[in-house]
């Protein structure tokens, strides 16, 4: 799965906004949503909210996890934490870039968020690389990946892919050898 597919799912993900105008039920494959009354809060699928937000239609408001407080909450847990631990939302990076692409005057403390984001980004990533190199040590030959969004998991994959296959390669070498020399 390309990054792009990622973001792609990630924009089903329901947000809330505020309309400035007023319009009937939307009818949409994924579930309707409105009607749409102006300053009445609505949840709506991302893709929608920065459609409307491009169009200056609505404001939109950030999830209740895109707070400064609870970004740092969740990094310090992360710190703490041997293993990974469960994300905000688990589009939590997809939905803070679009968010913050299309509408960082609508989220208080933007900036702030948006390096705790990547903070716990890349705390995770470090965690993710400590797992692989401990696998591969460990010669193992799976792995148990709990509370890991699928970008995390597609951003190790062809890594994590290659560094299998090289340990398959060398372990099937080495019983070839082993039974070589036993026959000898």
């Amino acid at each position: 799965m390309e990054p792009v597919e990622v973001e792609f799912l990630a924009e089903k993900e329901l947000v809330s906004i505020l309309p400035n105008f007023r319009m009937e039920r939307i009818y949409l494959i994924s579930g309707d949503v409105g009607p749409l009354q102006p300053s009445i809060p609505i949840d709506v699928p991302l893709w929608l909210a920065v459609h409307l937000k491009e169009r200056q239609k609505c404001r939109l408001q950030p999830p209740a996890w895109m707070q400064v407080d609870e970004l740092e909450r969740l990094k310090r847990t992360e710190t703490e934490a041997e293993t990974f631990q469960p994300p905000p939302s688990p589009f939590y990076r997809e939905i803070t870039q679009a968010l913050l692409n299309c509408a960082a005057e609508d989220v208080p403390d933007a900036d702030a968020i948006q390096a705790l984001v990547q903070d716990i980004w890349d705390l995770r990533a470090a965690k993710l690389r400590r797992s692989v190199a401990m696998m591969v040590r460990q010669q193992a030959t799976s792995a148990v990946l709990n509370n890991m969004t699928l970008m995390e998991i597609n951003s190790c994959r062809p890594f994590l892919k290659e560094a299998l296959d090289q340990l398959h390669t060398l372990r099937a070498q080495f019983q070839k050898l082993a039974s070589e020399r036993g026959m000898d």
